[in-house]
């Protein structure tokens, strides 16, 4: 039981489906990186540029104000950090919008590769053998219908 389970687990992992999750969360995370300097080095002092200096990422809404008594904090301030929510929607803008170009490029080059009459791309093997096939079942078919009209003809 423990050795098909280590050999099921192996092959898992050898036909590339851990490679390509691990390659996908290393580039998630390197580009949720850049995604927060962007938004924060690249974008936020701009705002705050246009809004005379607001520094949006620390902007909350207090509920309740700490109260200070002899150097002790009792009770803690209580607060709504609409600032960090900005940065985040700004975050999630910015990756949608990439990933959306990524995707959009990726089908582009996907249909101009599934089009075996388009050579600009080299077109995958299957979809070769499907067109050719495809041509071949075509030129069948207008073998038989001209088949099935010389035998209509023969019997007038």
């Amino acid at each position: 039981m423990k050795l098909q389970l280590i050999k099921e687990f192996k092959e898992f992992a050898v036909k590339g489906n851990m490679i390509d999750i691990a390659i996908g969360v290393i580039i998630g995370t390197a580009f949720n990186n850049v995604v927060n300097v962007l938004v924060k080095e690249i974008f936020l002092p701009p705002l705050s540029f246009m809004t005379d200096g607001i520094n949006w990422e620390n902007k909350k809404i207090i509920l309740r104000e700490a109260v200070t008594l002899d150097g002790v904090t009792k009770p803690e301030e209580i607060a709504i950090g609409y600032g960090k929510l900005l940065e985040a929607g700004f975050d999630f803008l910015i990756i949608g919008f990439t990933i959306f170009l990524v995707v959009k490029v990726m089908n582009k080059i996907r249909n101009k590769a599934d089009d075996p009459k388009n050579q600009s791309e080299a077109t995958p093997k299957n979809i070769e053998l499907l067109s050719g096939i495809s041509e071949l079942m075509e030129r069948q078919v207008e073998l038989l219908k001209k088949i099935e009209q010389s035998g209509q003809n023969q019997k007038k």
